[in-house]
C-alpha cells in the first residue's frame, strides 16, 4: 500500500490537468473509440473539475486519476440504474448539466493508475477518496459501472453468472476489482449489458487489435471483456462491453 500520495480535485490543482492526461495506462486502443467517452470524458475536466481526483507521489508526479459525474437518477424515465450502464450515465449527466436540473447521485465513470505504479494499492486509495469526495460534495451515494478487470480472461464466458461470481473462501466477488469495490463498501447490484459500444470498419478493427477480421462471427481480442461480433462481408465489426454496476452508500 503506498502511504505518500497526495489525492486532490482537479478544481484545487488544475495545473494538473496536462500530466494527468499524459499517464501511461493499460487500457485497450479500442476502447478509446467509443463515441459516447470520446466527446464527453474531456468535457468531465472542464464542466465537473471538482468531481475530478488526481494522485502524485512524493515527487510531485501524476501517478492516478479518477473521474466521476453527478447526475439525476430519481426522474421520469430513470429510476434505475440504466443497462446501457457507463454511457447512459455520462449521456444523462451532461443532459442534467444543460437543462440545470439539480443532481441526487454520483456515478464513478473511471479510475486508472499510472503504469509505473501499479501493484502499490493505489486504486483501492482512489476509490477511496472518490467516496469521500461524494460525501463532501453532499450526496448520499455513489454509484459505480465496473469494468470488472478479470472478465477479459474469460470472454465467453456469461457476464450475468461472472458478476455474480463469488470465492468459496470468503465469499467476496471472484473479480478483483468486484472486490475492491465490495471492500470499500459496495454493493453489487446489476449487469450493465450494453454499457459501452465501439464500432468501426475492418479496417479500423485490424488497425486497434493487428488481428485479422475477415471471418464473419465471434472474434476474440485481449483485452475484450466479450467477443467482438464481426460482419466481414458487410466490413464492419461491433463490440458491446458489459459492466456491473455497484452501489456505495457514502451518507
Amino acid at each position: 500500500m503506498d502511504q505518500e500520495l497526495t489525492i486532490t480535485t482537479l478544481a484545487e490543482r488544475p495545473e494538473l490537468e496536462g500530466p494527468m492526461w499524459s499517464m501511461k495506462d493499460l487500457w485497450p486502443e479500442f476502447m478509446m473509440y467509443d463515441p459516447v467517452g470520446w466527446s464527453h470524458m474531456g468535457r468531465i475536466v472542464r464542466d465537473f473539475p471538482e468531481y475530478v481526483l488526481v494522485a502524485t507521489d512524493p515527487a510531485g508526479a501524476v501517478v492516478a486519476r479518477g473521474f466521476s459525474v453527478p447526475f439525476v437518477l430519481d426522474a421520469k424515465g430513470r429510476g434505475e440504474l440504466p443497462e446501457r450502464g457507463w454511457d447512459e450515465v455520462l449521456l444523462w449527466a451532461f443532459s442534467d448539466l444543460r437543462h440545470g436540473k439539480k443532481p441526487d447521485t454520483v456515478s464513478a465513470i473511471e479510475i486508472t493508475v499510472d503504469t509505473s505504479a501499479l501493484g502499490r494499492g493505489i486504486s483501492h486509495r482512489m476509490l477511496a477518496a472518490m467516496r469521500e469526495n461524494v460525501r463532501r460534495l453532499g450526496f448520499a451515494e455513489l454509484v459505480a459501472p465496473v469494468r470488472p478487470n478479470g472478465k477479459h480472461l474469460e470472454a465467453g464466458a456469461s457476464i450475468h453468472e461472472y458478476a455474480f461470481r463469488v470465492r468459496e473462501d470468503d465469499g467476496l466477488p471472484h473479480d478483483p476489482w468486484l472486490r475492491v469495490h465490495v471492500r470499500a463498501g459496495g454493493r453489487i447490484e446489476a449487469v450493465a449489458p450494453a454499457s459501452m459500444t465501439v464500432s468501426g470498419s475492418l479496417e479500423q478493427w485490424r488497425k486497434w487489435t493487428g488481428l485479422p477480421f475477415d471471418t464473419d462471427g465471434e472474434v476474440e481480442v485481449p483485452g475484450a471483456l466479450v467477443p467482438v461480433h464481426c460482419e466481414a462481408a458487410r466490413g464492419y465489426a461491433v463490440y458491446v462491453e458489459p459492466n456491473v454496476w455497484v452501489r456505495h452508500s457514502v451518507a
